[in-house]
């Protein structure tokens, strides 16, 4: 897993899919290329002062440190963008919510994939 350090792939990752969590939200966009997942981390100013903001971002790190890789979808970049919650929320639970965030991310996937494979109804 690399990580994404160029604005211009953080940019285009906010063009994707995203979903939100009470500590981070999730945002996903597939690459044409094949290369490996990439991942990204940003926390606003938003968020508190530089200690608190690099506490969240070291607490997304983890997070992905620990998730099964099978979880996130090849040849796509993700970036985590950290909230204020992640400061105090419980470790345990936002690696939960991290796991069904991408599984929902997957899901919405699979199901605009299978409308757009779909006839529309009346066509012949």
């Amino acid at each position: 897993m690399e990580r994404l350090r160029q604005r211009a792939d953080f940019l285009a990752v906010a063009n994707g899919a995203r979903l939100a969590s009470p500590a981070f939200v999730v945002q996903r966009l597939p690459r044409d290329d094949r290369g490996p997942v990439r991942i990204g981390f940003t926390v606003s100013r938003k968020v508190g002062t530089a200690t608190e903001r690099n506490r969240v971002r070291r607490r997304l790190r983890e997070l992905v440190k620990r998730l099964d890789p099978a979880r996130m979808r090849p040849h796509s970049d993700y970036v985590l963008v950290g909230r204020r919650t992640a400061l105090h929320r419980d470790f345990a639970t936002m690696l939960n919510d991290l796991q069904a965030t991408l599984d929902r991310l997957e899901k919405a996937r699979m199901e605009r994939d299978k409308a757009t494979s779909q006839p529309a109804p009346g066509a012949a």
